[in-house]
Parts: C-alpha cells; sequence; structure tokens
C-alpha cells in the first residue's frame, strides 16, 4: 500500500474474518472464502495482539492517478497562516473545509498544538475539548470549525494545526502560527531630592514593564551623561527593562530638559522631563551705574536670587555689621535709597536663605560730589546716535529721489532725441542748388574748423568778411551750410523758382572763438 504524495490519505479498507465456527459459519465455509496465508502471514496471524482474530486482510482498491489529482483540486482546508495575540487576552482561529466531490463526508475535525489535541469535533460524536476553561469550539459543523483560546500565555505561541478527516479520502491538514505579545507599560521620572554636588547620580528613571518582545530603551538629551540598563525576565514570558540617566548634577542643570524614547515593535514613545537638582541660592546684585552723586534720588538696588527650593528670606545688610542708613529702604529683594548722601558710600550685602542654606551677594557703593560724565555721556551718545541714524536716512531718501529723477529726465531727453522725422512728408523742392567747384568761402562754411585746432596771437585782429551784394547767393550758402550741419534740414529747405543761381566768390573768415 502506497499513500498518496498529496496531504491526501486514503484509508484501507480492512475486514476481519471471525474464527471458524462463530457466527453460524461451518468450517469448511470459512475456508473457502479464505485465501490461503503465506508462512510469514501466518505467523503474522499468530501473534496478532487482538484475541480470537486469526487474520487481518487489507484490501484497497486503486485509483487512478488522475482521480486523486482530482481530489486534490476538490478539497481544500483553510486557516490563517499568522496569528498574534496578547499576553491574558483571547485570539480565535479560523478553519473551513470544502470539497466539490459530494460523496465525501466528514467524519472529523480535530485542532492540535504540535502533538497535543486541544478539541475535536465529530458530526456523529459531538465535541471534546480537552481544557474547556480556556479552549473553546465556536459553532462547529462539518465545513467550519473555529478554536477560540481565553487568557493567553506566553507558552501558547508555536504552531496549530486543522486537520480534517473525510471519508472515503482522509485526512487534510493546515497549519497556523501564533506569536504572542504584551504591550509594555512605560514610565519615566526625573529623580526628586538630588542635590548639587560633584559626585554622579541618578538624576533620572524610564521603565518599560511586562513587554514581549523586550523594549528598547535610549535617552536624548543636551546634558552630557551615562545610560545604565537592567533587564529582568518574567515568570510570565515578559521582560521589564529599566534604563537610568547617570550625571554629576550642578545648579545649572536644575530644569533642563531629558527625553526618555521607549522602542517596542519598531515604534518610538517618547517621554520628555526635566531634570529637578536643589542647590543653595545663587545671589546677584544689580542697580549701581556708578553715577550715584550726592543729592540724586530715586535709585536702588536689586537682589536677584535663584534657588531649588526657592528663596525664603531676603535680607540687607552693610559689610561692616553697622545699621542701614535712615536714607534707604529694604523691602524683599529691594533697596530703595531716598536721597544719595554719604552715609551711602558703603558696601551692602544681601543674604538670601532657602531650605538648603544661605547664600550673600556684595555691592560696593561709591557717592561722587558730581555727576559722572562719563555716565551722562553714555546716554547723550545714545540719543545722538539715533538722531545721527535719522539724519541718515532722510539724506539717503533724498539722494535716491534725486538720482530717479534725473534718470527720469534722460530717458524723456533720449526719447525725444530719437523721435524721428515729423509723420507729414513735405514736398521736394523744385530747385535745388548745385556748385561745381565750391569756393574758397564756402569750403569754409562747410568744413568749419574746430574750436581746439585754432590758435591766435594776441595782437592779431579779426578779418574782415567781405560780403556779397547779391542776397540770393548768400540765401544759398546759408542752406548749403546748415545741410552740412544737419542733413535733416534740406527737407525742409523752401522751393525756389528759376534757373541755377551762379557762384560768386566773396571772402568769409572763420568764426574767432575768445
Amino acid at each position: 500500500m502506497h499513500p498518496p504524495a498529496s496531504r491526501h490519505f486514503f484509508p484501507p479498507v480492512v475486514k476481519f474474518l471471525p474464527p471458524a465456527g462463530q457466527h453460524g459459519l461451518s468450517p469448511a465455509c470459512t475456508s473457502s472464502h479464505r485465501p490461503a496465508l503465506s508462512p510469514a502471514n501466518r505467523r503474522a496471524d499468530a501473534s496478532s495482539p487482538l484475541p480470537g482474530l486469526h487474520s487481518l486482510l487489507i484490501l484497497k482498491k486503486a485509483r487512478p492517478a488522475h482521480e486523486d489529482q482530482k481530489i486534490l483540486q476538490a478539497q481544500d482546508v483553510t486557516v490563517t497562516d499568522k496569528m498574534t495575540a496578547l499576553v491574558g487576552k483571547e485570539v480565535i482561529f479560523p478553519c473551513t473545509f470544502s470539497s466539490k466531490d459530494p460523496k465525501v463526508r466528514v467524519t472529523q475535525i480535530m485542532w492540535m498544538n504540535s502533538t497535543v489535541s486541544l478539541a475535536v469535533y465529530s458530526p456523529h460524536l459531538g465535541i471534546h475539548v480537552n481544557d474547556p476553561t480556556r479552549f473553546q469550539l465556536v459553532d462547529p459543523s462539518p465545513t467550519s470549525v473555529t478554536l477560540k483560546i481565553s487568557r493567553v500565555y506566553y507558552t501558547d505561541e508555536g504552531e496549530y494545526s486543522c486537520e480534517v478527516t473525510t471519508f472515503p479520502d482522509g485526512n487534510l491538514k493546515a497549519f497556523t502560527k501564533l506569536t504572542v505579545k504584551a504591550i509594555p507599560q512605560n514610565s519615566a521620572e526625573a529623580k526628586s531630592g538630588v542635590v548639587a554636588d560633584d559626585q554622579e547620580k541618578v538624576v533620572a528613571t524610564c521603565k518599560s514593564a511586562n513587554a514581549r518582545p523586550p523594549s528598547q530603551i535610549t535617552w536624548h538629551s543636551v546634558i552630557p551623561g551615562n545610560i545604565s540598563n537592567t533587564i529582568t525576565n518574567n515568570t510570565d514570558g515578559t521582560s521589564t527593562i529599566v534604563s537610568d540617566f547617570i550625571m554629576t548634577p550642578t545648579w545649572t542643570t536644575d530644569g533642563m530638559p531629558v527625553t526618555c524614547i521607549t522602542n517596542y515593535d519598531s515604534t518610538d514613545y517618547p517621554i520628555p522631563l526635566k531634570l529637578s537638582v536643589q542647590y543653595s541660592p545663587v545671589v546677584t546684585i544689580e542697580g549701581f551705574d556708578d553715577n550715584w552723586h550726592l543729592h540724586r534720588s530715586g535709585v536702588f538696588l536689586i537682589c536677584n536670587a535663584k534657588g531649588n527650593p526657592p528663596p525664603t528670606s531676603y535680607i540687607w545688610k552693610t559689610v561692616d555689621g553697622s545699621p542701614l542708613p535712615s536714607s534707604v529702604r529694604a523691602k524683599d529683594n529691594v533697596l530703595y535709597v531716598d536721597e544719595v548722601d554719604a552715609r551711602v558710600n558703603r558696601s551692602f550685602l544681601c543674604e538670601v536663605t532657602n531650605a538648603l542654606g544661605s547664600r550673600a551677594s556684595r555691592q560696593d557703593v561709591l557717592v561722587r560730589e558730581k555727576p559722572n560724565p562719563s555716565g551722562a555721556g553714555t546716554t547723550g551718545g545714545i540719543i545722538g546716535g539715533i538722531i545721527a541714524a535719522i539724519v541718515g536716512v532722510a539724506v539717503a531718501a533724498t539722494v535716491i529721489m534725486i538720482c530717479r529723477q534725473q534718470r527720469r529726465n534722460e530717458i524723456a531727453k533720449d526719447e525725444e532725441e530719437f523721435d524721428g522725422p515729423p509723420a507729414y512728408k513735405p514736398p521736394p523742392p523744385s530747385l535745388k542748388l548745385h556748385t561745381e567747384q565750391p569756393s574758397g568761402q564756402e569750403a569754409l562754411l562747410r568744413n568749419p574748423p574746430h574750436q581746439h585746432e585754432i590758435t591766435y596771437d594776441e595782437d592779431m585782429t579779426p578779418p574782415k568778411i567781405r560780403q556779397s551784394s547779391d542776397p540770393r547767393l548768400h540765401s544759398a550758402l546759408e542752406d548749403e551750410y546748415l545741410e552740412q550741419e544737419n542733413p535733416i534740414y534740406n527737407e525742409f529747405k523752401p522751393h525756389e523758382n528759376g534757373s541755377r543761381q551762379e557762384d560768386h566768390g566773396f571772402v568769409m573768415s572763420p568764426a574767432v572763438y575768445v
């Protein structure tokens, strides 16, 4: 007998033959239906553990390979591959069976943990549960059996199987893996009663209790320090980790922030803290500007103090132990001076007390006969600087406005120069003056000398200009000069009627520049 390679197992058909003479069967009849046994089978029959049974015949009808493949595809057991449960909570394992072969009958469905049977369901015999206080089958049927586990322990973690037994095909299994977790309880606190000194101490503690799998704790702080972690394995399979933040406390670290970060199941859970460090008062005095002169009024000294616990009292004293002058008044942390006189010229002490002790600060007061120029100059310098800044801003604004205005003027001028000729076109002149060979006077007009090219002696007398009596020649020369200076004027030259003008010679001297 060879079982299939798939998850199906086909049980053999078993037939028991009673001894001869029983159940009304004669020996002759029994032997006629009993096949011959080989020597090996005879020895096995003689040593059979079942009394009264002489032989065991195993008969199995062979199935074609294609029928086994059809059955494998037609039957299925479905479960959830992976399950997660929390310690102390419940978990539910679903299991369903489906078959497309109407001849298949479910005889039994069983849930197992490794090799231990937890609960069994039979359509004919009912339900059997090993531990009814923790295990329960929910609404079992031949197609669905759901296992419920209440009060999960960490020992419940492992592999579970749902095994379905069918007739005539045999058993079919499906497996699911259970992971048991426990969400930790996280807490953190800054240690109270830590006193500032030169010894390392635990100033903050962070705790992640009853975690499965274990948590991890880190610290984030701008203050240098050390970390100490302690892990404890609990009896219920969970773990507890305690982390201490260790440093040398000083009064400057009081109130500084630190953060405990607990990482569980790849998630960070930060808890911010503020350190609490106790220290004696730290005292400073302010208000003296080195310009306390005679008859000055309205001055005072302020005693500033910090401490943990907070200061409870402020006492003003003189360094030499003498009583406070009558011109001063002490109220809490302020020493008021109604009018400065010679009696104020001394050293004052401010003594501050809290639960850890007392500390004092000293202020020496020097009384001047006249105001200190440097002190007044400081205020005057500040005012002068403000005024200078205002004037500078005004001057800068004025310069910017002037520059912008000049720029606008230049742009307007450029636009005027590049506007071009007028939109209308005057008619062409009927007669244009032509000269075959310009005379010397005309050459001078066409190419006037530049200023830097002309030099004169002091005794030189300007040459005389001999003008022609013919006004037409004078007009023609003037038009020719304008044409050389600006050709556009040629377009606006008036029309002349008549024949071509004749050339007339004349003498013209260049302009004299002084």
